[in-house]
Formats: C-alpha cells, structure tokens, sequence
C-alpha cells in the first residue's frame, strides 16, 4: 500500500477528459482502490478545478467534481500551520508558482510515496516527504 498524492489535473482529465489522458486518470484511480492505496490531494485541487465550473455557471460539472472529492476514497488534506511552513521553504529553494508548492507542501508534509502530476516543472524537484514525483504515464501500477 502506498501514500499517492493526485495534483489537481488528475481530477481535470479524470472528469471533463475524452483524451488518453481521461482513461489513463480512470485506469490510475481503479488501479490504486484495487491495491488499497491511499489517495490523497489538497483542498487546493478542489478549489482549482471548481474555477471554470463556477465562471461559466456549470452548476452540474462543479457538483461532479464536489462529490469525487467526497468520494472514492480520497483524502483532502487541509493547509495547515506545519504545511504553511514547508511551503516557505520550498518556495524559497525553487522558482515555483504558490498553487504548486501548496500542493507540494501538503503532498509532503503528509509524507506520500508518489506525487502524480503532468506538470513538466515540477518534474525533478526534491521535496522532503515525497520519494517521487512523476507523471500519470509513469505512474507504476
């Protein structure tokens, strides 16, 4: 079993996606349940993927989303004071955006394996409390 942390484009691809991307977020998440695999992301993903929904009055796609977050066995991890302060850090080492080393932080702070993202940038970047970071096509299943 292990500590999977889903960036936010995950739920992006898994929910509005007809690409390869969509059935790959698909096979990741049943792939995961079926090992028993803790799955966890942030508020934040939940606060970045109801943007669009929220603008363009797509009151439906914003409950979708509401409710795989409530659901499918994914934990929502809170910014918290500890988490506050691994953000400082890595935003002090790394010219990182602050949505990406909020989820960074939180991802590590929580102490996961794998940090799953298609974000090329964060590729490489060593964060204390995460082994790996690495895209859904690598995602080991």
């Amino acid at each position: 079993m292990s500590r999977i942390f889903l960036d936010t484009n995950f739920f992006i691809y898994l929910i509005e996606g007809s690409s390869p991307n969509a059935a790959r977020a698909s096979y990741l998440l049943r792939a995961f349940s079926a090992r028993k695999d803790e799955i966890l992301t942030s508020a934040m993903s939940l606060g970045e993927v109801l943007v669009a929904p929220l603008r363009n009055g797509d009151y439906a796609l914003a409950q979708k989303y509401r409710g795989i977050f409530r659901g499918q066995g994914i934990t929502v991890l809170p910014f918290q004071e500890q988490t506050a302060e691994a953000f400082a850090r890595i935003r002090i080492r790394a010219a990182i955006k602050p949505p990406d080393a909020i989820q960074l932080a939180t991802a590590g702070t929580a102490g996961c394996d794998l940090f799953l993202t298609n974000d090329e940038r964060l590729f490489g970047i060593a964060v204390p409390g995460i082994q790996f970071i690495t895209s859904f096509d690598k995602a080991p299943v």
